[in-house]
């Protein structure tokens, strides 16, 4: 028997959202299902989903000739019409939600993810491009990201930090998140109007942690594979949980600052010998978003449970960071940075791609 996800938001306060984005999706009507029938409140998108959807659905071919200043200006005029009209369709979402949810991520460039500065404009200027208050938009957890989300919470933009992997980062996203937050009211602007999420990736760290286990080959070592990313998440939690219900948010809080949940991102899993719901039954938990690829949130709604799990086996999650630390698998060190820069240049590698594309169809 399907499981019933709209009920997951009131039986264990997650939220879920779809990790993909296309005019298919929406035109075929596919999006809004996903929205009615199983209880969908957000979608994340970024420059890997929209060079696959340009190159895969036929919606863009006639749109693709139209006349540009730049491939990146075409792509971008193809991009806002899905963006606008997926926040369209989750803006009853968001308005019920009192805009906690409801939300659609639109990735900056790839190519800003060192420059502070450079972030802080594109953020604005897309912002302006789109013109619905339920867009995020989504700027790296890089150091000059981070710098970058800290200046545009305190202007009131939201924003989708994207591309964590380590508690590293999620202790830095939060502390930037506040320090921001506190600006912008300092300056007069109202908390509840922002919004922020911080999306820590999943698979990703299990399958580059599994290599360096596998090479080590002792038990110990062998025995910590697929039990990485999860462990994580569980610490991350206990994290925001410390840092959002404690008392140095306290103030923020009362007048009317929202908590920035994390978003598990990076949720299908990877390798075939692992639960196919790995990244989604053991990560179940209030004021927390997971964000499917369509075949995992089939699979969820086939088998999934409706279950909270996130505050279970804390202690055993603590005790798998501390043994991948002893063996020498740094997962604030080596494991983040790489993890971060292939995700960069994954991202940057896809929009290349996506303007030569738009390039070669618009010639």
């Amino acid at each position: 028997m399907a499981t019933d996800l709209k009920g997951l938001k009131a039986a264990c306060g997650q939220s879920i959202w779809v990790d993909n984005l296309s005019r298919t999706l929406i035109r075929d009507g596919i999006l809004r299902r996903y929205v009615e029938e199983d209880g969908v409140s957000g979608v994340t998108s970024n420059p890997s989903i929209f060079q696959k959807a340009i190159h895969g659905s036929p919606y863009y071919q006639e749109d693709l000739r139209r006349a540009a200043a730049s491939p990146e200006r075409l792509y971008e005029s193809l991009v806002v019409e899905d963006i606008r009209q997926a926040c369209d369709l989750l803006h009853p979402t968001f308005v019920a939600s009192n805009g906690d949810d409801g939300l659609v991520s639109w990735e900056e460039s790839p190519r800003l993810g060192d420059d502070a500065e450079a972030s802080i404009a594109e953020a604005e200027r897309l912002r302006s491009l789109v013109q619905r208050e339920n867009l995020l938009i989504k700027v790296p957890a890089t150091p000059a990201g981070i710098r970058a989300f800290e200046a545009l919470i305190a202007r009131g933009i939201s924003v989708n930090v994207t591309l964590m992997f380590s508690l590293g980062h999620v202790r830095a996203v939060f502390a930037a998140y506040q320090r921001g937050l506190s600006q912008h009211m300092a300056s007069g602007g109202d908390p509840r109007r922002v919004k922020a999420v911080a999306s820590l990736f999943l698979s990703r760290v299990d399958t580059l942690v599994d290599q360096r286990l596998t090479a080590m080959g002792s038990e110990a070592a062998l025995g910590l594979r697929g039990k990485a990313a999860v462990a994580m998440a569980k610490c991350a939690y206990a994290i925001y949980q410390e840092t959002f219900h404690g008392q140095g948010f306290a103030g923020l809080r009362q007048a009317g600052g929202r908590p920035q949940y994390l978003l598990w991102a990076s949720t299908s899993t990877k390798n075939p010998a692992y639960d196919d719901l790995l990244y989604v039954q053991p990560l179940i938990g209030p004021e927390t978003i997971n964000t499917l690829p369509e075949a995992t949130l089939k699979l969820f709604r086939e088998h999934g449970r409706l279950q909270s799990t996130l505050e279970d086996g804390l202690a055993e999650a603590q005790g798998t960071m501390a043994r991948l630390e002893a063996l020498g698998i740094h997962m604030d060190g080596e494991i983040a940075a790489t993890l971060q820069r292939e995700g960069l240049q994954l991202f940057a590698d896809s929009f290349e791609e996506m303007l030569a594309e738009v390039k070669r169809a618009s010639a």
